[in-house]
């Protein structure tokens, strides 16, 4: 299975597209219900890959550097939702005082990850280039498990939509068929491309089916 440069753009795009959609829905259901929907380690190793590749620090090709850029600005506002009203979430715990600072703390840890992962694993692929899938997609999966870990914990689907799931599914499955054909023996990523998407189809599932025993018609849920 081989894609050709045109169609890799294309592909790049409707990904983008996907992600861009999965922030702004995150964006709205995050003030609409006055809670945080991306959890603070997935948050921080986002806005980390995506500083590092939006600004001058390392960069993608063109078209992945413009949707880079509009993916930090979205984050920043996310960001702001999660230090709005992320605290609720450790009320009456040991990490409630200390909930700025912690947050600080994972942000640092997350960013010197994301670099030194990038750094120390990309010089495999072609050289000169410096794409970040590595990062990326391991970031991706931890998201993919705390979506389901949230949807469990708050056990609602306050700051939850079915259309945030099903963006975030096919926005991660059209780059992981993508990758895969550039590099059909790379056993970590295509472990990483199989476990994300059964981390996302189960929380599209799990999902529904919450929204199906609190009679919520999930298709008018954005």
């Amino acid at each position: 299975m081989t894609f050709s440069p045109d169609m890799r753009t294309a592909m790049m795009i409707a990904s983008g597209i996907c992600w861009t959609l999965v922030y702004l829905l995150i964006i709205k259901r995050g003030f609409q219900d006055k809670t945080h929907v991306m959890q603070l380690w997935a948050l921080a190793a986002n806005i980390s890959w995506e500083f590092i590749f939006s600004a001058v620090i390392l960069t993608h090709g063109v078209t992945q550097h413009v949707i880079d850029i509009i993916w930090c600005l979205i984050d920043a506002v996310i960001a702001y939702q999660f230090l709005r009203f992320g605290r609720d979430s450790f009320r009456g715990t040991m990490l409630e005082r200390v909930f700025f600072p912690m947050a600080a703390l994972v942000l640092v840890v997350c960013f010197g990850a994301v670099y030194t992962m990038t750094m120390g694993i990309e010089p495999i692929v072609p050289p000169g280039t410096v794409d970040g899938r590595y990062a990326a997609f391991a970031q991706n999966l931890m998201m993919s498990i705390l979506f389901v870990a949230m949807l469990i914990n708050r056990n609602n689907v306050n700051g939850q939509s079915i259309y945030i799931a099903l963006f975030k599914l096919i926005g991660t499955l059209i780059p992981s068929l993508m990758f895969y054909s550039l590099a059909p023996s790379n056993m970590f990523l295509n472990y990483l491309y199989v476990a994300i998407f059964g981390f996302d189809l189960l929380y599209l599932i799990l999902l529904f089916g919450k929204c199906q025993a609190l009679k919520i018609n999930p298709w008018v849920r954005f």
